[in-house]
């Protein structure tokens, strides 16, 4: 456990430049439409992209952001909820499709998890 725990320490430089990838793939994903097709973005997806195990890459974002992997990942997806909801051309279907949820409904149950409120009640007061 310390040798795993002293790797955090050692390795800084390389996290922060995995941590810095992982950022703009993040971002690369939800904004390329593509959770429309392969769906909600995993951890293990992103973990392969940077190379390191899942477990690992989890502890990793973890230890440096304070949050879990999957955690991060919801809430960079929830922000661009936000934004797309601000449009009202969109429909909260076509937003659900848009970050890759199968059925609106769990793309309201899960906005309504992080803000307190459904999409549409979001949509009204901003």
């Amino acid at each position: 456990m310390r040798f795993y725990e002293r790797q955090f320490i050692t390795r800084q430089d390389m996290h922060l430049d995995s941590l810095a990838r992982f950022e703009k793939l993040i971002d690369d994903y939800l904004y390329s439409g593509m959770p429309s097709t392969h769906g909600i973005p995993t951890v293990q997806y992103f973990a392969d992209k940077v190379f390191l195990s899942p477990n690992y890459f989890g502890d990793l974002v973890k230890r440096e952001t304070g949050k879990s992997a999957k955690e991060y990942i919801q809430l960079k997806m929830l922000q661009m909820a936000k934004e797309n909801l601000m449009n009202p051309d969109q429909t909260i279907t076509q937003v659900a499709q848009m970050l890759g949820f199968q059925y609106p409904q769990h793309f309201v149950r899960f906005f309504k998890k992080y803000e307190g409120v459904t999409p549409g009640e979001y949509r009204q007061v901003n």
